[in-house]
């Protein structure tokens, strides 16, 4: 009987061997794998970078070529104008030849908005803040660092050996200003004003800078990717006009807090009138009884009211992670159209500029009650959006649109030819480790 059991224990002990040995061997085909995906997705990104490189070299001969016909069409006018011979055909032949050349522009635009991909994602670190070292006496190294322009790696100083690392479209590092960012996105911005339909994302955890990305502070270098991009689209309007265009452009500014619909422009402050989103027979979105104001780009004093009113109106709250914590996310969409009356043309696009809520875990920032159940409804929104951006980087037949009013709001810009990018903003403390990791591995659902 001892002898019998003995031989089990034997047996069950070379099988655990056995096991150990098939697992070991796993982990390194595991570890071999993601080596050799890394060096795929490195190879992919330097592929993209020369046709980039190549393409952006063939849209500025196109930009020059159009400038080029520009002047000789009002230089040859003003000659014929000036010796009273001036020639209505002569003229319409030269705008044909420039109006091809502008459409020539915009299509290479676009295709080399889609050679990069209409999904992009950029991630942001953030410097060390004042406060920082509030949290942990431990943080004296950043736990998030950057690898060139394309990765970040997230450690913890307490545990070198626990490393993860992370590919992007673009890493911009802590020292990295708020004029190199929209250099970069202003592709996106002149995409909505070329006619697509275009959504611009601010994403992170509590305190990382998604509304310093977005809006920034201040009239100067600090200024976010929405006053910026409303800068780049007055200068827009201002060429147009100089073109025999008009020029308009409506906004909005909204906020979705536990999945209702708030106007942060409405008059009435009192009255919380009902807001549904409804489709239009072109695919748009329309949101009822939400305040549309017409507004001049290039009426600085204008824009700065409409967002001042808005971030004051905005849902937020203290947690221990921020003192002033969004609560919601915001939705700033401006409709643009220019037109042509007599060259009976229109153009139509839309760029949703949107500050997500933040991020994060009920055990770290201490949120209970109301606070703890807005963060509830923060996190299921925020999965619905990883959830539609996975069912697109799939091909699924059936993308989730419906699961949440955001992704509903904003589809006609995250499907067909619509244009979005993301930028994921990472705290470098220790202490938002988690949360890092979190966000970043978001942010890969997204850039897939």
């Amino acid at each position: 009987m001892e002898r019998t059991l003995t031989e089990q224990v034997r047996l069950k002990d070379g099988e655990t061997k056995a096991k150990v040995a098939e697992i070991e061997k796993c982990k390194e085909t595991i570890t071999a794998l993601e080596a050799n995906k890394l060096s795929l997705q490195e190879a992919l990104s330097e592929q993209k970078t020369m046709l980039d490189a190549s393409q952006e070299e063939e849209i500025g001969r196109l930009r020059g070529e159009v400038a080029n016909l520009e002047s000789k069409l009002k230089s040859e006018v003003d000659k014929l104008q000036s010796a009273g011979i001036v020639s209505e055909a002569r003229v319409w032949e030269l705008e044909e030849i420039i109006r091809k050349g502008q459409a020539e522009r915009k299509r290479m635009h676009n295709m080399i908005q889609e050679l990069r991909g209409n999904v992009r994602v950029f991630a942001r670190i953030r410097p060390f803040l004042p406060n920082d070292g509030k949290q942990s006496n431990e943080d004296k190294k950043p736990s998030v660092s950057h690898e060139g322009d394309l990765a970040v790696t997230v450690t913890k100083p307490s545990d070198p050996s626990q490393r993860h690392r992370f590919s992007f479209d673009r890493v911009f590092a802590p020292s990295a200003g708020q004029e190199a960012l929209f250099d970069e996105v202003s592709e996106f911005v002149q995409s909505a004003l070329d006619g697509y339909n275009v959504c611009l994302f601010s994403y992170g955890q509590t305190g990382s800078g998604k509304t310093h990305t977005m809006q920034g502070a201040g009239t100067g270098v600090m200024r976010g990717l929405i006053p910026r991009s409303i800068e780049q689209i007055g200068s827009h309007k201002t060429q147009l006009e100089k073109d025999g265009w008009s020029f308009a452009m409506e906004i909005s500014f909204l906020e979705i807090y536990n999945e209702s619909l708030r106007d942060l422009l409405r008059e009435n402050t009192k009255v919380e009138l009902k807001h549904e989103i409804k489709v239009g027979s072109d695919g748009r979105r329309t949101v009822t009884n939400l305040t549309v104001k017409p507004i001049d780009p290039n009426d600085r004093a204008s824009v700065e009211e409409v967002l001042s009113l808005a971030a004051k109106r905005r849902s937020t709250a203290s947690t221990d992670m921020n003192a002033t914590s969004s609560r919601s996310h915001s939705v700033f969409t401006l409709n643009l159209t220019a037109k042509h009356e007599e060259k009976n043309q229109a153009v139509r696009g839309t760029l949703n500029l949107v500050d997500l809520a933040g991020s994060e875990r009920l055990d770290r920032s201490n949120a209970i009650g109301q606070q703890a159940k807005e963060a509830m409804a923060i996190n299921k929104s925020l999965s619905s959006l990883a959830d539609v951006f996975t069912a697109i980087g799939q091909k699924q037949n059936h993308i989730p649109f419906r699961n949440s009013r955001l992704t509903y709001l904003l589809q006609p810009a995250l499907s067909g030819d619509g244009k979005t990018c993301m930028v994921v903003n990472i705290s470098p403390t220790e202490a938002s480790v988690q949360e890092s990791l979190s966000s970043l591995r978001f942010a890969v659902k997204v850039n897939k």
